[in-house]
């Protein structure tokens, strides 16, 4: 679930050098699932101006020396030391894969794990990660599209708060990287959205802001692409309890299947314990030939519309140059009409 992958590559790395290195990480045992879905919250250390980030490739796609060059340069340009998993150039089976993210949770010297790239695969990890050493070395997960599936089974198995952001092929351009540093560096509660927030002006392809039911709206932030969220119901690594703020984006998936993968959220129940739901951006979600009528909006407000909860659509979140950093597992507080999440706790410790 890429999206622009050379074009974001070429402008987050402008005018910085390359490193592909890093020492290869020492591999951990894995270990199956422990604790119960649910757990006590865990908030990662803050970062600071300087920190190691410890990149990895969770999904089957390997990583050129190309890209990972420019994925480094990228982080560097944001006052960011980078470490390169030893696997991010071959494909490596799941379990492989796993001890690679568990090693570098395990790693003093890292202080933040980042995807470098979406695609397909990520929830293979889960039953293979080592949730006990997760637990114990707290420390900032981020990424989004197929990497929903890493954020989402690592704060159901162990409680700790990973951000659904821009991971190694994003554009760090001044708005990503101004919100991610507001999330990630400080240890206050912060407003994301609405009409005060920086280049707040959605583009044409971002689609604005539009509310679906107003309102404002109470509850612990939980969410990420919908085609891997709805894959992962039904299984121990999804938390589904109660009063969730539920936030969804999706790329290149006909209006049609968005429709079916939230009438799947709503048969499980999921969608009848949601406090507000915000759904960000559908990049590239056409109509089916069947109906060319059929829009997203018509399909939020048919399916989303009857919770009665408060709902808007076009927030800054999914595969788009321009993204929020969201914090999965925090309490927040969201008003559907001025399109604003407000976070009531720090995101870090």
């Amino acid at each position: 679930m890429g999206y622009g992958r050379r074009a974001f590559l070429g402008r987050g790395a402008a005018g910085l050098a390359g490193v592909f290195a890093g020492p290869p990480q020492t591999l951990l045992a894995s270990a199956p699932p422990t604790g119960p879905p649910g757990a006590t919250l865990l908030k990662p250390p803050r970062l600071k101006s300087g920190d190691t980030v410890g990149l990895v490739n969770p999904v089957s796609l390997p990583l050129t020396r190309e890209d990972a060059d420019a994925v480094c340069a990228a982080l560097q340009g944001v006052g960011l030391r980078v470490t390169c998993g030893s696997r991010l150039d071959a494909a490596v089976d799941d379990r492989e894969r796993a001890r690679e993210v568990s090693a570098l949770f395990a790693d003093p010297a890292v202080q933040a794990i980042v995807a470098v790239r979406g695609g397909w695969g990520s929830a293979r990890l889960l039953p293979h990660l080592d949730y006990d050493t997760i637990r114990r070395h707290p420390k900032v997960l981020m990424g989004f599209s197929d990497v929903s599936a890493l954020l989402l089974g690592v704060h159901s198995r162990t409680g700790l708060v990973t951000f659904h952001g821009p991971m190694g092929i994003s554009s760090f351009g001044a708005f990503t990287v101004a919100q991610m540093r507001r999330v990630l560096f400080q240890c206050t509660p912060v407003r994301l959205g609405g009409p005060d927030a920086p280049d707040r002006e959605a583009s044409p392809a971002e689609g604005g802001h539009l509310t679906i039911v107003p309102g404002r709206a109470r509850g612990r932030l939980l969410g990420g692409n919908l085609t891997v969220l709805s894959s992962m119901v039904g299984s121990p690594y999804l938390d589904t309890g109660a009063d969730l703020v539920l936030f969804l984006e999706d790329v290149r998936e006909p209006l049609s299947e968005v429709s079916r993968m939230l009438t799947q959220l709503e048969l499980a129940g999921l969608l009848g314990r949601v406090r507000a739901v915000v759904f960000g951006q559908c990049t590239r979600c056409m109509p089916p030939q069947a109906d060319a009528s059929l829009s997203l909006d018509r399909v939020l407000r048919e399916q989303i519309g009857p919770l009665g909860v408060p709902a808007w659509r076009g927030a800054l979140i999914g595969h788009i140059e321009r993204q929020l950093t969201l914090p999965i597992g925090v309490e927040v507080e969201v008003d559907a009409e001025a399109g604003t999440i407000q976070l009531l706790e720090a995101a870090v410790s």
